[in-house]
């Protein structure tokens, strides 16, 4: 809730200040060259740019514990090789999994920059990567709520959401519009189609190696 009154005030609000909607509309950071519209280039829209960075950067943490798991499970499961879930013997993280992660992450980068040229090319691309599979897991998020109220009405629930099967609707239908609009953004496709043959190729990947595995029993 917190994300879309905000989210409709950035775009309702800024497009009446400086330097206006036309500029705006095609801005990386709309909420920040709003700020400074009002407030000018001052120390307090710098200390509000670094708070957008901070979020930002914790947004990146989440995605990186978030790759750790995932490959950690997948290697566990028989999909990855087992060496990848070899975790730390003092921390018991799955350092292996966070380390080859991350160099296939810049490793993608770098190839991209290269073959593109600018940084910021880059950075969109990675950044609504991200968004991508975000407004997917949110789709989901919102499908498996809705099952679970029709499929199990009477399943003891610590916590109720107040807006029920509405707000899941709700929910599924602004991450599915903002999935079709990532596409309109020229700078976005290269990373989304490349994300999106990405899942692809890991479903048919998985599909071969369930398959596999089933027939070896």
């Amino acid at each position: 809730a917190t994300l879309v009154i905000l989210g409709f005030l950035t775009l309702l609000c800024n497009s009446s200040v400086p330097p206006g909607a036309f500029k705006l509309g095609s801005s990386a950071q709309p909420l920040l060259d709003g700020l400074v519209g009002i407030f000018g280039e001052g120390l307090g829209t710098k200390v509000l740019a670094l708070l957008a960075v901070a979020g930002l950067i914790a947004s990146f943490h989440t995605i990186i514990y978030a790759y750790g798991r995932n490959i950690y499970s997948l290697s566990r499961a028989g999909y990855f090789p087992r060496w990848l879930s070899i975790t730390h013997g003092a921390r018991k993280t799955p350092h292996v999994a966070l380390i080859v992660g991350g160099v296939i992450g810049l490793v993608l980068a770098l190839f991209m920059n290269y073959v593109f040229g600018t940084a910021s090319y880059v950075g969109a691309a990675l950044l609504n990567m991200a968004v991508f599979g975000a407004v997917i897991s949110y789709t989901m998020q919102g499908l498996s709520f809705y099952m679970l109220r029709r499929d199990f009405p009477t399943i003891d629930r610590p916590y109720v959401s107040p807006l029920g099967n509405v707000g899941a609707i709700a929910c599924m239908a602004i991450a599915l519009l903002t999935l079709v609009y990532m596409f309109l953004n020229e700078a976005y496709r290269p990373g989304l189609w490349g994300a999106l043959i990405w899942y692809a190729l890991g479903v048919l990947y998985f599909a071969a190696t369930e398959h596999r595995k089933k027939s070896a029993r």
